[in-house]
């Protein structure tokens, strides 16, 4: 076959999974093509103009130090930085970003242009082109071919995209762009099992049309926390958001109107996320409040563009218009574009294997929504993954694949891979299993030197972490050294601040264990030669280490303990169907997700334990046979 150009990777979609996979494939030597059908808008926010969340800013903060793009390109384009759930345990803290859409887009194609082994190329991808069972490149609609020994397919919501406003709808990736209906055609025939999901976004408002004076300011943190661990500080100037609430006679308006959204209608047959239903499922589902809660969320700081976060919806334009204006603050609002659902083609992830390459076809990898997600902090990290075994692939190196005590990238993947999807898939941080290890400020220490490992992790950041663990052991051993004096003024200080009761001289180390006590609290006991130096963030780290490592430790031991007994490779050759014992259902089950190991095994809904212990025992009977 002749090809207009070769390429080791090409990766299908510019989004957030695709701009991740591309970076990491290219960083990592490899020759490599993001194409896209507009360059212009790279790193789209097409939804929500932010990053993080819970659960999801761990996300971010576990690309960052695996030497992902993400945290890096949100710590230039962010108007405001807050910490959510500060005031709970630290496995559950985690950081948000509002971004200037603008900014985000322009950043992100800056620092991909800046590798030397990435390729932009615009157009329409029409088709995969394989041979022998394997990926060989991609043709456009206008029938250049380029050719490739690894494709990473991260389309987003592009694959057969269906806008739906009222009883409108028309083919659309998003709003204003063609889908990808011909690469999904493309897709099914390569014999991929199938499925539509629906996502949707709220309208947005022009500003200079709303009475702010009617909300609830919500200004950002006084310093903000950085998404990437080589961020030192935050300076660029912040936004305020606001907090609205909607009205009675918004929700009168939407129950006399609900047989025009097509979600009651019958026009849109697909799931959406459940965590996040459009304004008029909150009516129906929850009919009992008399208000819900909304953000005001600026889109930028050159822009009079304002996200009305929470009232995601496909009503019909008049009613949205009628529904958002009866509330109190936006009596007089202008929508600049209404909110829309979107119906998109995503392939069962149960195809997939544990490296995000697909079991069907060698060399094709799919990231992001395509596998049943969303959010883009959950499509950028199966767009790193997707991207490292790519390149992992053609340079004949073991596949990486994160365990789930690891990390929540390991967590997404695995669940995706072993349960599949009947919704969006969204991470939370109860999804793990070992959440106290997972913590936000501990993410380089589990995942920076695999970083460097596998090729993304610099020197100088590797250096830069090398350097910061050391700082944080020293400060470990201060926090053994260092006693809290009765009756010295610094104790005084830490008593009075933290309302703990001393009747003996303590080391720093036994008070960080008390619940009630902080690392805020700890720093007024810290020597003068300590305090100057002393970064915030590293003695969080420092105390979050000593205050929970009694809980960590036995997490890791019950951990290794599971991993053990559930840690037995299974064969891709394995013939379910031979093994007397196993039910008809559980025949089919097994032989369609293939599972890696008896842990994997153990997670697809329905499998029973007794299925488990007839396949370890026929693993054993033919290891002792060898």
């Amino acid at each position: 076959m002749q090809f207009n150009e070769n390429f080791e990777v090409i990766v299908i979609g510019a989004g957030h999974a695709g701009c991740e996979a591309a970076a990491a494939a290219a960083k990592m030597g490899r020759q490599t093509a993001l194409v896209t059908i507009n360059l212009d808008l790279i790193a789209q926010m097409s939804c929500n103009p932010a990053v993080g969340g819970i659960a999801k800013g761990h996300i971010v903060r576990e690309i960052d130090a695996l030497g992902g793009m993400m945290g890096k390109v949100i710590d230039k384009a962010g108007i405001q930085f807050r910490v959510l759930n500060r005031s709970r345990g630290p496995a559950v803290q985690s950081p948000r970003a509002q971004a200037d859409r603008g900014i985000y887009r322009t950043e992100m194609r800056k620092q991909l242009e800046a590798i030397p082994s990435l390729f932009l190329r615009q157009g329409e991808v029409v088709e995969i082109l394989t041979e022998q069972g394997r990926v060989i490149g991609i043709e456009f609609m206008d029938g250049r071919k380029l050719s490739a020994k690894a494709i990473v397919i991260a389309t987003g919501t592009f694959l057969n995209g269906t806008i739906h406003i009222g009883t409108r709808t028309f083919s659309a990736g998003r709003s204003g762009e063609i889908a990808s209906i011909l690469l999904s055609q493309s897709i099914a025939k390569l014999g991929f099992s199938m499925a539509r999901l629906k996502t949707g976004t709220p309208p947005r408002l022009d500003a200079r049309t709303i009475d702010f004076s009617q909300f609830e300011i919500q200004p950002g943190d006084d310093k903000p926390t950085p998404f990437s661990f080589q961020t030192k500080e935050i300076n660029q100037k912040q936004l305020p958001c606001y907090i609205a609430y909607t009205s009675e006679k918004t929700h009168n308006i939407i129950k006399e109107n609900i047989s025009r959204s097509p979600l009651y209608s019958g026009q849109i047959q697909s799931i959406g996320p459940r965590y996040c239903p459009s304004i008029e499922d909150k009516i129906v589902k929850f009919a009992d409040k008399d208000r819900h809660q909304l953000f005001l969320e600026p889109e930028g700081y050159e822009t009079n563009e304002v996200y009305l976060n929470g009232f995601s919806t496909s009503l019909p334009l008049d009613v949205q218009e009628q529904a958002v204006r009866k509330i109190p603050g936006l009596e007089l609002v202008a929508m600049i574009r209404p909110g829309y659902a979107i119906e998109y083609d995503m392939v069962d992830p149960t195809e997939l294997t544990a490296s995000l390459e697909t079991k069907k076809i060698k060399g094709l990898f799919h990231a992001g929504q395509i596998n049943g997600t969303t959010g883009y902090e959950e499509a950028a990290c199966q767009g790193l993954i997707a991207g490292i075994n790519a390149a992992l692939m053609i340079e004949g190196r073991e596949r990486l694949v994160l365990p789930r005590d690891l990390g929540y990238i390991g967590v997404l993947i695995d669940d995706l891979i072993s349960r599949g999807v009947d919704e969006p898939y969204r991470m939370f941080t109860s999804r793990s299993e070992v959440r106290l290890l997972l913590r936000m400020d501990n993410a380089d220490q589990r995942l920076t030197t695999l970083g460097r490992q596998i090729g993304l992790v610099t020197d100088q950041d590797f250096q830069n972490f090398q350097a910061k663990q050391d700082r944080i052991s020293e400060l470990k051993q201060a926090f053994n050294r260092v006693k809290a004096t009765l009756g010295s003024e610094a104790t005084n200080r830490f008593c009075e601040a933290s309302k703990a009761k001393l009747n003996e001289t303590t080391s720093l180390a036994k008070l960080a264990k008390r619940p009630e006590v902080t690392a805020e609290h700890l720093s007024l006991l810290l020597p003068a030669n300590i305090l100057d130096t002393l970064d915030p963030e590293e003695l969080s780290v420092t105390v979050n280490d000593i205050k929970y490592a009694g809980y960590i430790e036995m997490m890791r031991v019950q951990t290794d303990r599971l991993a053990k007994a559930q840690e037995r490779k299974i064969p891709n050759t394995f013939e379910y169907s031979s093994i007397p014992g196993l039910s008809r259902e559980m025949v089919e089950k097994l032989s369609r997700v293939r599972p890696e190991t008896i842990g994997q095994a153990s997670r697809i809904p329905g499998v029973t334990s007794a299925a488990l212990s007839i396949i370890n025992l026929q693993l054993e009977l033919r290891h002792r046979s060898v």
